[in-house]
């Protein structure tokens, strides 16, 4: 029930009255009698409203709108704060009309103050960028491109290069995509071809190609800008997003700026790259160079110590981590980076005590963390410490135990768990653990497709078979799982030509990837080209070192007798992982002594 409650009114009154005096007094065209200051604003009011008193009809108007507008009654609000800006001719007041709008989630509305604000005066920046920023807003990104254009022509030189950068983001809502790229490319037709904002005018078309999926027109975008300026790095950053999403070709691009213009911070972002795409030789190569020409670039020694333990050059990479943590200790800037970079030295120093088996060691750098955000990786390495010492089930309940009962919470202590028992060589208990991981996530592919794994090492190979077929049948282009079985039956020598089909089809999805390549050597193999199989494997364990793939490789080697190089080859594999079971059972099963 609506009733009348005098402290209420009288706090709206108060309100309202000082919003009005507030909006009255920024306005700049407006003189209080006896007040000769002139305007301060670059976007004065025309000359006709210049100097116009503020007399008591407009300032009831004022003071009546903004009444009616906190009372709950925005429509009447804002429709007498547009009409005091009409008569009034004033930015503060059209800038309310449409903030009152605005914040009655009306946008058509807001559109038409901002329309009329632009309209009384065309050449205002805030005005326009107002209509722009509305139509964005709206949906309405065709009717953009001359308000884009001239709010570009308005920005001072020394801003030019800072706002073309922000456009992606400004449309980045724009339900479709390729038009906003087309319109932001009407607007920008100036821009590109001046020598002094194409590269960035040209950098910022190519990221909203990208995000509407266009990666030739993209990748063009980044070619555009450096025949623009060469030496330039804003196209940088795209040639690297485009390298993550698999354009090849944006590589070049990449490497002929690092040729002429080294820079440390871009070499090491491109071996991270490197490192997603599992290209471990030339990862280390990049990040090699940059701690050769630049020793005290600290992210890239962070960086190597984490593909030198994963290769398992374990003096390497305490002596880049040793490096690391005395740049970072002597570091002053940004402490929170500082000590995220110290938190992921400790636990690859834990990682890195525990491959030597000094437990106490490993267990005095974790307890160096302090860091919440990553203590779950504390206390997963705290688990393995436990489990290895043979406390599985303290092991265990150190990851149940960890705080949270979220749903993603609870899925990564589970993930950990799975994790754990699989490092023990538990799998009934692991695929127990990952049963109840799809059983809460039934629609989540990956932890089907883990859930396959662990019932092959299970020994349930039709399991296997059933899972990842459900795999494939949901997500078609999922070509872990084509891999998966078709490696499978290689293995167990059953169906091959149709184990090499599935293989082939998870390369079409996968091109070049080693793993896969390895498989497709394995089931040649099996099906007795030998010299084919000679030839992939070869070439996997050239793009990607490993001690699966080394096994495979040297037990090809080893049948056609090159027991030499077989030798060779397993001798590295063994220093790769000493502990990978595929390859210890080739040894064994072979009677071999690498």
């Amino acid at each position: 029930m609506d009733y009348y409650d005098p402290m209420v009114q009288s706090h709206r009154f108060r309100t309202a009255l000082l919003a009005a005096t507030l909006v009255a007094t920024a306005t700049t065209g407006w003189t209080q009698p006896g007040d000769q200051q002139p305007p301060t604003s670059s976007e004065a009011t025309p000359p006709a409203a210049s100097g116009a008193q503020l007399d008591a009809e407009l300032f009831y108007e004022i003071f009546l709108g903004e009444l009616t507008a906190q009372s709950g009654d925005p429509g009447a609000g804002y429709a007498l704060m547009l009409e005091a800006a009409r008569r009034s001719r004033e930015s503060a007041l059209y800038r309310r009309a449409a903030d009152i709008a605005l914040q009655a989630r009306s946008g058509d509305y807001a559109l038409a103050a901002a329309r009329a604000w632009k309209e009384a005066q065309p050449q205002s920046r805030e005005a326009n960028r107002y209509t722009l920023q509305i139509l964005i807003a709206l949906n309405r990104i065709g009717e953009t491109p001359q308000l884009l254009r001239q709010e570009l022509a308005q920005i001072p030189a020394s801003s030019k290069a800072a706002a073309l950068s922000a456009l992606p983001q400004m449309y980045g809502r724009a339900s479709d995509k390729t038009l906003a790229a087309n319109v932001v490319e009407q607007a920008l037709a100036d821009e590109l071809h001046h020598p002094a904002t194409g590269p960035a005018a040209w950098t910022t078309l190519g990221r909203m190609r990208l995000a509407a999926g266009n990666k030739v027109g993209a990748l063009n975008a980044a070619r555009r800008a450096l025949a623009l300026d060469g030496a330039s790095e804003v196209a940088m950053p795209l040639a690297l997003e485009l390298m993550e999403e698999g354009v090849a070709d944006a590589e070049s691009l990449v490497t002929a700026h690092l040729t002429k213009k080294p820079d440390p911070e871009l070499r090491t972002a491109y071996a991270r790259i490197l490192l997603s795409q599992q290209r471990y030789p030339a990862a280390r190569q990049q990040l090699e160079t940059v701690t050769r020409d630049k020793p005290d670039f600290r992210e890239a020694w962070l960086a190597l110590a984490t593909l030198q333990l994963q290769d398992n050059r374990l003096p390497d990479a305490e002596k880049s981590l040793q490096r690391y943590i005395e740049l970072a200790n002597a570091a002053t800037s940004d402490p929170d980076l500082q000590k995220r970079g110290l938190t992921q030295a400790y636990l690859l120093y834990a990682q890195l005590a525990e491959k030597k088996k000094d437990y106490t060691a490993a267990e005095s750098w974790l307890a160096r963390i302090d860091n919440s955000e990553e203590m779950m990786s504390a206390q997963r390495r705290r688990a393995s410490l436990l489990a290895q010492r043979g406390k599985i089930s303290e092991a265990r309940g150190l990851l149940r135990g960890l705080p949270g009962n979220t749903p993603n919470q609870t899925r990564l202590k589970l993930q950990a768990e799975v994790q754990l028992l699989q490092e023990m060589r538990l799998y009934k208990e692991a695929l127990a653990v990952q049963t109840e991981l799809v059983a809460q996530n039934p629609d989540d592919n990956e932890m089907v497709y883990d859930q396959a794994m662990l019932a092959e090492k299970t020994g349930d190979p039709v399991l296997m078979e059933q899972l990842l077929r459900q795999v494939i049948a949901r997500q078609p282009d999922f070509h872990h799982a084509y891999n998966a079985l078709g490696y499978s039956l290689a293995e167990r020598g059953l169906r091959l030509e149709e184990a090499k089909g599935l293989i082939a089809k998870a390369l079409e999805y996968a091109p070049g990837d080693p793993f896969i390549t390895d498989s497709l050597g394995w089931v040649e193999f099996r099906l007795g080209n030998s010299a084919e199989a000679l030839r992939l494997l070869s070439a996997a364990f050239k793009t990607r070192p490993d001690a699966e793939i080394a096994a495979h490789l040297g037990e090809v080697l080893w049948s056609t007798g090159d027991r030499a190089r077989a030798s060779s080859v397993w001798r590295e594999g063994l220093r790769l992982n000493p502990d990978n079971e595929t390859l210890r059972d080739t040894l064994k099963r072979l009677g071999a002594r690498p």
